[in-house]
């Protein structure tokens, strides 16, 4: 590893396999449904965030942060739930206020106020290979690096880069689980999901590139 130098809610039902006016109804009740509900209709609390590497959609089960994603990458913030809702539970909820301790510690992570994330995780969306990479990912401190062979190697799969690979790019939490911190063979950047030029930045956060969000 290399140290560095120095009131709403909204209820999405199950997609059906092929029904697209039923997605679209779905869809809309999430977007337009304002009042919030008791805490047994939630499975799911979800809210967004800015950041200085753009808005992501934070979502919060009664085991932990579930997920993290930006939201203009893939089918934005409607793909996220509808992800959630088939994946995780059908009762998918705005519900910003509960999502208010996990806002803060990412807003006291981009403040440099916060070198490490507190919040328990709730790990469903991944599990076999890929959880036990994203586990020794989550395991890197604040301001170090590491690769893709070496993180693959740390967990008893030599030669396993490329999965390594593979298994961070589907990383649900990132930000939290900390997959910029990887680096390819030689110091090279390497992959992001979110796209590289937020790995630059989320590395200079951590004073391992200039800063980039200065």
């Amino acid at each position: 590893m290399t140290r560095r130098d120095d009131t709403s809610e909204a209820l999405v039902p199950p997609r059906p396999a092929d029904d697209a006016p039923a997605l679209a109804a779905a869809l809309e009740r999430f977007a337009t449904v304002t009042a919030v509900g008791a805490p047994g209709d939630v499975d799911v609390a979800y809210a967004t965030t800015e950041t200085p590497v753009g808005e992501v959609v934070l979502a919060l089960t009664d085991r932990g942060l579930v997920r993290v994603a930006y939201t203009d990458f893939a089918d934005g913030l409607d793909g996220v739930l509808e992800r959630l809702a088939r994946r995780v539970s059908p009762r998918v909820v705005h519900a910003p206020a509960r999502l208010d301790a996990v806002r803060r510690e990412i807003e006291e992570y981009f403040a440099g106020a916060r070198t490490r994330f507190d919040v328990p995780l709730d790990w469903q969306l991944v599990d076999g290979f890929g959880r036990r990479i994203l586990e020794a990912t989550a395991a890197i401190p604040f301001g170090e690096t590491s690769t893709y062979g070496a993180v693959a190697a740390a967990i008893g799969v030599p030669g396993g880069a490329r999965a390594a690979g593979n298994a961070l790019g589907a990383n649900p939490l990132p930000i939290v689980v900390p997959c910029h911190r990887i680096l390819a063979a030689g110091g090279r950047l390497g992959g992001y999901t979110g796209g590289t030029d937020r790995k630059e930045a989320l590395l200079a956060v951590e004073g391992v590139l200039p800063g980039r969000l200065a």
